[in-house]
């Protein structure tokens, strides 16, 4: 059997010992798990240690594959090793090491021994293109464990805290949970059908939350709310997007204000659509609201949050722009069609998009977790909006794919209706003052540059 070596190494600048133990919590693997890929965890056994056990399901092109891999040869604080014992591969045997490079920083190396099936044939058509699929990965990889063991560490990165979390299994926080996790926070999770341990159940609708169960938090990060463009605006429809953020943040918030010791912060999650459509005006957080059923829906949003701070809680209420992911919201609606080369501009071409990439999302709510400086409206969004025509023309550039395919406004009423005007044609410049003014560091300020990490280009 024929086995190629493949090796990257980085030096991260924290102790390695802080690189070990990141690598050891909970979220690992899916901190680590790029988002242009199809994985799913379908089993795990313990963490890292000899032994332990994951379960993969993934997709190579249509076809799912299943990959076991057992942990072997575990050195604390250095090493471990997985080993693949079902699987694409004949061979795959990864070793993590991580070795102290003076007492401040260290080198993390990723070392593959691995083996491509079909012998001659599986090499001569497979070994171009795994070698660019694990260059593609593991610059990834380093890159991320290096921004979020810096992020942990760096002067906000602060004590680990006990975080409660409502929308833990949507788009935010999914992304967020596993950042906190291996960040060595505690977390629990809040949420309708939440079991087990490290959950906690709610029913925002019929007003039922128990507050015992929230004792002890030193954080709330809340998130949960319907999706705003899962379908079209019926006047029922209107009711669900409006009562699932104000009767649950309101519900929230008075249950934490009743409590005897009350979490010191509280993250909650709103949205620049309290700005409405704009025009080329730069929104900042003082800006005025517009008008229409966003706009509204974000005051009241916003102003649920009331009985915590007037309990001394410290609020910061996030308003999210549009979050670029390829695992939902936006960019993967828009994927499939630009990917066929039929992407092109809606409408004018000329309404302003404020956009934020997943990662820089986790990134900011860790940010107010930590910077007791920040309170009120935020604007999560990066320093550089764009027109829809320049983000149409960058995405096909990123995709080598053509954008000659317009949508034209009506086109797009008689699609989405009343959710075209608000989210597609809108237009919404805004500026992130108080997170520029309080030191965050955006991970992915430029748009090609994010789109081509989202989408491993």
């Amino acid at each position: 059997m024929r086995t190629e070596v493949f090796v990257r190494r980085t030096r991260i600048a924290v102790p390695a010992d802080v690189v070990f133990n990141w690598h050891a919590r909970p979220g690992a693997f899916e901190r680590l798990a790029p988002p242009w890929e199809r994985v799913e965890v379908v089993e795990r056994t313990g963490g890292i240690r000899d032994g332990d056990r994951i379960v993969l399901r993934m997709k190579a092109g249509p076809f799912p594959q299943r990959w076991v891999a057992v942990h072997r040869d575990y050195v604390a604080g250095r090493q471990f090793r997985d080993v693949q014992v079902v699987g694409p591969f004949a061979l795959w045997e990864h070793t993590h090491l991580v070795t102290p490079d003076g007492s401040s920083a260290c080198l993390l190396e990723d070392r593959i021994e691995y083996a491509l099936p079909m012998g001659t044939i599986g090499r001569l058509v497979g070994r171009g293109f795994v070698r660019h699929k694990l260059e593609r990965l593991f610059d990834y990889r380093h890159r991320v464990t290096a921004q979020d063991v810096l992020a942990h560490s760096g002067e906000r990165g602060g004590s680990a805290m006990h975080v409660l979390v409502t929308g833990a299994t949507g788009l935010l926080g999914s992304a967020l949970i596993p950042f906190l996790t291996t960040g060595g926070h505690r977390v629990t999770r809040l949420g309708r059908s939440q079991t087990g341990e490290g959950a906690v159940r709610w029913d925002p609708e019929a007003g039922v939350l128990n507050g015992t169960d929230l004792e002890g938090l030193e954080a709330v990060v809340h998130l949960a709310g319907e999706n705003i463009a899962g379908r079209r605006w019926t006047a029922e429809q209107k009711a669900r997007i409006r009562d699932s953020r104000v009767k649950g943040t309101r519900l929230l918030c008075e249950t934490l204000a009743g409590l005897d010791r009350p979490p010191g912060t509280l993250v909650c999650a709103s949205a620049i659509g309290y700005y409405g459509d704009r025009g080329e005006e730069v929104l900042r957080e003082e800006s005025a609201p517009g008008e229409g059923l966003l706009p509204e829906v974000c005051q009241a949003w916003e102003g649920a949050a009331a009985p915590a701070r007037q309990k001394g809680i410290r609020v910061v209420n996030l308003r999210f722009g549009v979050v670029l992911s390829p695992k939902g919201g936006a960019l993967a609606k828009m994927l499939f069609p630009f990917r066929m080369g039929v992407g092109g501009v809606i409408g004018s071409g000329r309404q302003y998009m404020s956009w934020i990439a997943l990662d820089d999302v986790v990134g900011v709510i860790h940010h107010a977790l930590g910077t007791g400086a920040l309170r009120g409206p935020a604007n999560a969004v990066t320093p550089h909006p764009v027109t829809n025509r320049a983000f149409t023309k960058t995405l096909g550039r990123v995709l080598r794919r053509p954008t000659i395919f317009p949508m034209p406004a009506f086109a797009a009423r008689l699609a989405f209706g009343e959710v075209a005007d608000a989210l597609l044609l809108a237009s919404t410049r805004v500026a992130p003052g108080r997170l520029l003014e309080t030191g965050y560091v955006f991970r992915y300020p430029e748009l090609e540059g994010a789109l081509r990490r989202l989408l491993g280009k």
